[in-house]
């Protein structure tokens, strides 16, 4: 196989991974940590409006997913990618720091959370995942 198309490929692989494991935490997450009452997160807007009922313990499942899911993510890419594993490690914790940046602009959050997820959910996530694939630089 091409190596451009095989690491087209893994990238997706990465990506999709990295989205699954997301999801999963985020739906689980409400399920371990009760939502308080009077919180609606069946929509966006619902989400939003119920940031301001949260407590700390709240973001715990949305954090763990960002994390977790770029550096399974991260590792995924790093482990299959054909050349250059770190910098498609990283690439794949630009991908998700894009979506978290979006997730801000749309959600909100108490600003404590947003510094805590975008400085540590993300990059660090994805060099910890392609050190852990075995990627040197």
């Amino acid at each position: 196989m091409n190596k451009i198309v095989k690491n087209v490929l893994v990238v997706l692989a990465g990506i999709v991974t990295g989205s699954i494991v997301n999801m999963a935490l985020v739906n689980v997450g409400p399920h371990i940590v009760p939502l308080p009452e009077g919180a609606d997160i069946s929509t966006m807007e619902g989400l939003r409006d119920s940031m301001a009922l949260f407590s700390p313990i709240n973001f715990l499942f949305p954090f763990l997913a960002h994390a977790l899911g770029t550096l399974v993510g991260a590792f995924t890419v790093a482990k299959l990618v054909s050349n250059h594993k770190m910098r498609y490690a990283l690439g794949i914790g630009v991908f998700f720091l894009l979506g978290g940046i979006a997730a801000v602009y749309q959600l909100g959050g108490p600003s404590w959370f947003i510094l805590t997820d975008i400085l540590l959910a993300y990059i660090p996530m994805a060099y910890l995942g392609g050190k852990l694939a075995g990627a040197d630089k």
